[in-house]
């Protein structure tokens, strides 16, 4: 059973906020994935809940004119993997986000859903990490745009306030455009578990095609929020492939903080963020045409 207070259905996305902005304890739900889990176990039991997953406004995937990818919050794991834009342009996010969970939760829980709950751990967050994703925001006082980056705070806590929803997360054309990548997940069974680690790579190479001209690594759960290694990225420009695959482990390491849990020892994630960093920029690199030396 399920201990709730209350649920209303908003009508639209304005609807949604005023309903938030009139309950200080009113908690939104989509998906509900994450949401009814925490009610079931007590954490949210009495809940007052807002419902959005009804507002078509916020689902679906389109490309505006100057190429920037839309992607909007309500839409489902499924359908972000099975967007022709997805596909065609940013492929390695559809791949993460068919990494989460089962069929079951791909088809009910959400791409917003899974940036909102602010868990390291979320299978979509490093790889739009490596694509420079910006959030819109909107609540009662009008709409703001936040890096995804700024956007954690700490383990579970992210910047949204009381009363303001994710209305889309941004991808430009300059963030994408001539770059592949790769999201590899590490869990400790090859279906429906949390990651125990997970790396995402993209890259981009020069004319030539024999030198990163940019690369873009970043983890979940090698540090209490989603994490971008920009000082490894720095180094590794201009480098051949074979010279960054030599590399990018032992930098990756100098950022990165992973922690002792029950999944997995610190020192076990310090080994993944090295052999998956590697993983990753291979096989992005094979995808971007980058050739070996």
């Amino acid at each position: 059973m399920y201990d709730i207070k209350s649920i209303y259905e908003a009508k639209s996305v304005d609807d949604a906020i005023k309903a938030l902005s009139g309950d200080p304890k009113a908690v939104v739900i989509c998906g509900g994935s994450d949401v009814l889990i925490k009610i079931r176990e007590g954490k949210l039991s009495g809940a007052s809940l807002v419902s959005i997953n009804g507002l078509e406004e916020l689902k679906g995937v389109s490309l505006d004119e100057d190429g920037t990818i839309v992607i909007l919050p309500a839409t489902t794991f499924s359908k972000v993997t099975g967007s022709k834009i997805i596909e065609k342009y940013i492929p390695a996010l559809g791949f993460a986000a068919d990494q989460a969970g089962g069929p079951q939760l791909r088809h009910v829980g959400t791409i917003g859903g899974n940036v909102c709950n602010g868990v390291t751990s979320a299978d979509t967050a490093s790889t739009l990490l490596t694509l420079n994703a910006e959030l819109e925001i909107t609540g009662p006082n009008g709409k703001r745009s936040v890096k995804l980056e700024d956007f954690y705070e700490g383990p579970g806590k992210v910047k949204l306030s009381h009363g303001e929803l994710l209305t889309a997360i941004k991808i430009k054309k300059p963030d994408y455009e001539g770059f592949d990548g790769c999201y590899i997940k590490y869990a400790m069974r090859n279906a429906m578990d949390i990651a125990t680690l997970g790396c995402a790579v993209h890259v981009k190479f020069d004319g030539s095609k024999t030198k990163i001209d940019e690369l873009r690594l970043a983890f979940g759960v090698a540090a209490p929020t989603p994490i971008r290694c920009y000082k490894a990225e720095a180094v590794l420009k201009g480098r051949t492939v074979s010279e960054a695959l030599g590399e990018i482990g032992s930098l990756a390491l100098l950022e990165v903080n992973p922690r002792t849990s029950w999944r997995a020892s610190k020192e076990f994630r310090e080994q993944l963020v090295r052999e998956l960093s590697g993983r990753a920029l291979k096989e992005a690199a094979a995808k971007a045409g980058g050739v070996s030396s």
